[in-house]
């Protein structure tokens, strides 16, 4: 069994992922598809992780290949989060992840919708909500939450959510209507409202934005091809890491495992980690030192549950209690501290260890990049961290 160390990981990390420089991409569609997805629960994250992976990328052209040319899908994946995948992995993930989770999605709606009062049958309610959702979409072509709660008034209902609970809400039948819908594959989510930073965004239906739909893949091959994915861009990994980043069921993850057939290498600490076959050999260390400024809940710090080959002791100021991850500043493969933007624009970051003076000249001449990218935007994380809240507070 072949060792593969820390530094190798780190190595393959850069590379793999298009950190150092000189191996950063040119097309945000290939990237996505490189990486298995970009994290988008923080719509930010989107354009902050591509701009960090992509040469001369800009806020622009990034939107025109998620809006124009229409290249990205933004859709539910691996871990009931949200994903911008290339329109070609979307049937995979849809197949090996979004379809399991949509008969517990409706269940759970269901149940709201009769427990609520808002009917006393549930699913008649809401096949005959949907159906009429999905007709007034097609004659607007797209639309918001809003405008289709205008054509269709069983969306204005509102839906008691966890009223057992200590965090019981009411929650517009539309957002539930509407998410349900694109997990289905039946709508997709088109430009934001406002900024790229926005979280809302107006609806299509999906023959429209991807003409004959999504085409159906068995589960098990669909699973294989994603684990190959994540294999290449991620590997080597752990099966608990697989298990995590995917959100499978065992078995679901042994069938693909046993499709793919992946290698076994020894990893620091005495962990068996897995890469493809035939990729278990040594690669070229990038040429110079590279340091990246990646947004919260960026793709390589939610690529693996065991995170201590790059994070380190980091853990308790970067996360919030919930395993999000905030902003992060790496050096050579390794997270060395935070960063957030100020009110006023300003790009501030906090180094969590020594890294010597030519590593935190280039960090901050990389803040400062990123403050003229983002420009006149302001990027707050949906889900904060203590680093990022105390640097922005300071």
């Amino acid at each position: 069994m072949r060792a593969i160390d820390d530094g190798e990981r780190r190595a393959r990390l850069a590379l793999r992922h298009r950190l150092a420089p000189q191996e950063h991409g040119s097309d945000v569609a290939a990237l996505a598809g490189e990486i298995a997805g970009l994290h988008a629960s923080d719509p930010a994250t989107v354009m902050l992780a591509a701009r960090a992976r992509l040469r001369d990328a800009t806020p622009e052209a990034i939107e025109h290949a998620l809006y124009v040319e229409r290249s990205l899908v933004r859709m539910l994946g691996m871990r009931r989060t949200m994903f911008v995948v290339p329109v070609a992995l979307a049937a995979v993930v849809q197949a090996s992840c979004t379809d399991a989770l949509v008969p517990v999605e409706r269940a759970r709606l269901v149940k709201h919708l009769e427990a609520g009062g808002v009917t006393g049958d549930g699913e008649r309610w809401l096949q005959a909500t949907q159906e009429q959702t999905l007709s007034a979409l097609v004659a607007r072509g797209e639309a918001t939450a809003a405008e289709l709660s205008r054509d269709v008034p069983a969306l204005r209902e509102k839906i008691a959510m966890a009223q057992d609970k200590p965090y019981a809400t009411t929650q517009g039948a539309s957002s539930r209507v509407l998410f349900l819908l694109a997990a289905e594959g039946r709508i997709v989510r088109g430009c934001p409202l406002g900024s790229w930073t926005s979280t809302l965004n107006r609806w299509a239906p999906a023959q429209s934005w991807l003409p004959g739909g999504l085409p159906a893949i068995d589960p098990d091959e669909a699973a294989a091809q994603l684990v190959r994915r994540w294999l290449h861009a991620y590997g080597p990994g752990t099966y608990a890491d697989l298990k995590w980043w995917t959100g499978w069921t065992a078995g679901l993850l042994r069938r693909a495992l046993a499709r793919v057939g992946p290698v076994e290498v020894a990893l620091q600490g005495g962990t068996v980690g897995l890469v493809l076959a035939g990729d278990d050999e040594p690669l070229p260390a990038p040429a110079e030192p590279w340091t990246a400024l990646l947004p919260a809940l960026d793709p390589a710090p939610m690529g693996w549950q065991a995170r201590d080959w790059y994070l380190g002791a980091h853990r308790p100021r970067l996360f919030d209690r919930s395993g999000n991850i905030g902003p992060t500043v790496w050096w050579e493969g390794r997270i060395v501290g935070g960063w957030a933007q100020r009110p006023d624009g300003e790009i501030v970051i906090a180094l969590l260890e020594d890294v010597g003076s030519a590593a935190s000249h280039a960090i901050t001449a990389e803040a400062r990049r990123l403050g003229d990218w983002i420009g006149a935007v302001r990027v707050t994380p949906r889900f904060r961290t203590p680093l990022e809240r105390a640097l922005v507070a300071t």
